[in-house]
C-alpha cells in the first residue's frame, strides 16, 4: 500500500517571465453579421490578470516535453519559505514550445473600460470610442499590462485616434501593451470604425 513519487523532469533556473492582461472586451463569436446594438461590448470587469510564461526548449534548460497536468508556482518569502502564489494545469507540451500559466488575478493593479461614444453614421456605419484606464497600486515596482481588444461588430474595421500604438493580432483582434509607473494611471483611448455593405 505504498505511493512513491517519480521525478520526471529537474530544471534549475529555468528563465521566466510574468506579465499582466486586462483583457475585458467582448468574446469573439465569429462574424455572423453587424452588430449594431450600441450596449453590446460593455463590460464592468476591473480585474489584471497575473500570467508567468517559460519555454521548455533546450536554450531555457528544460529540453523536454511536459506532459498534462497541474503546475504549482511557488515564491521564496522573506524568511526563505516557498510561498505558494499560483495553480493551474497545463496540456501535453511539446519540446521548445512556450507555456503560459494564469496565476490569479493582481491585487494591486486595476482596469477600466468605457465606452465613450457611440455613433450610427448611416445605416451600414458604426462609430464608436472606448477609454482604458489601468492603474498600477504597486509602490516600487513599474509593470508592463497587455490589453487585447476584439473587434466583434464587423469584419471591415479601421482604428483612429488612438493614444498608444497597438499590434494587429488577427482580422479581428489588436493589442496595446502600456507600462504602467507606479503609482500611475494610464490611459488608452482609441475610435474604431466598422462598414458593412447595405
Amino acid at each position: 500500500n505504498e505511493t512513491k513519487q517519480v521525478e520526471f523532469v529537474s530544471a534549475p533556473g529555468v528563465p521566466a517571465t510574468t506579465f499582466f492582461v486586462y483583457d475585458s472586451s467582448a468574446p469573439f463569436y465569429g462574424y455572423y453579421s453587424p452588430i449594431s446594438d450600441p450596449g453590446y461590448g460593455m463590460t464592468g470587469i476591473t480585474d489584471v490578470q497575473n500570467w508567468l510564461e517559460f519555454s521548455t526548449g533546450d536554450e531555457a534548460g528544460v529540453g523536454v516535453p511536459l506532459p498534462a497536468g497541474r503546475v504549482r508556482v511557488y515564491q521564496e518569502d522573506i524568511d526563505g519559505a516557498a510561498l505558494l502564489i499560483g495553480e493551474n494545469s497545463i496540456d501535453h507540451t511539446a519540446k521548445g514550445e512556450p507555456v503560459r500559466l494564469y496565476l490569479g488575478n493582481a491585487f494591486d493593479l486595476v482596469g477600466e473600460r468605457i465606452q465613450t461614444n457611440f455613433q450610427m453614421l448611416a445605416s451600414n456605419i458604426v462609430e464608436e470610442t472606448y477609454e482604458i484606464r489601468l492603474r498600477n497600486r504597486k509602490e516600487d515596482q513599474a509593470v508592463e499590462i497587455r490589453v487585447p481588444e476584439r473587434l466583434f461588430r464587423w469584419s471591415n474595421w479601421e482604428i483612429f485616434n488612438e493614444t498608444d500604438t497597438f499590434t494587429k493580432v488577427d482580422s479581428a483582434n489588436i493589442e496595446f501593451r502600456v507600462t504602467v509607473q507606479p503609482g500611475e494611471e494610464r490611459i488608452i483611448r482609441y475610435t474604431v470604425r466598422y462598414t458593412w455593405p447595405n
